[in-house]
């Protein structure tokens, strides 16, 4: 037996009837948002970032680097993480507090300065620090942003 439907000329055109009407991006925002709305952040979960954030495996601390709830203390605990990884989701986190990223612009790791130059959220002290780093990737990361920034 095939698995290709054919639906007859009638099927179609009322699919085509039924079918509801593109959302723009702001109206998709405000119906997910009241639909869908995020949970609260609660006390267990943020003893959970904490456990992710101690975990052996980078990866699971990576997580923990991601989200937007995580305390202040644990993104500068994870800022100065062994694994650039990790160290690369605290700069690419739009949450990370201005002196934390401020305080990875000297990164040893060209990934997390590339990270801090496309962080819209960088302080611009720090933007001008890596529009002068030593690699030319990180370099020319702040020229994308700054032309997408003029651009809008």
């Amino acid at each position: 037996m095939s698995c290709i439907r054919f639906n007859t000329p009638a099927q179609r055109r009322a699919m085509r009837d039924a079918a509801p009407s593109m959302l723009t991006p702001e109206e998709a925002a405000a119906l997910a948002a009241t639909q869908h709305p995020a949970p609260p952040v609660t006390d267990s979960k943020i003893a959970r970032l904490r456990l992710l954030a101690a975990d052996s495996n980078p990866k699971i601390r990576e997580s923990a680097a991601s989200s937007y709830h995580a305390p202040e203390d644990v993104m500068r605990m994870l800022a100065s993480d062994p694994d650039a990884g990790v160290r690369g989701c605290v700069a690419r986190n739009e949450s990370t507090p201005c002196d934390i990223l401020r305080s990875m612009a000297s990164d040893e790791s060209e990934m997390v300065r590339g990270w801090l130059a496309v962080n819209y959220f960088v302080p611009a002290d720090v933007i001008e620090r890596l529009s002068d780093d030593a690699s030319a990737t990180v370099r020319s990361l702040v020229r994308w942003k700054s032309e997408l920034a003029a651009a809008q």
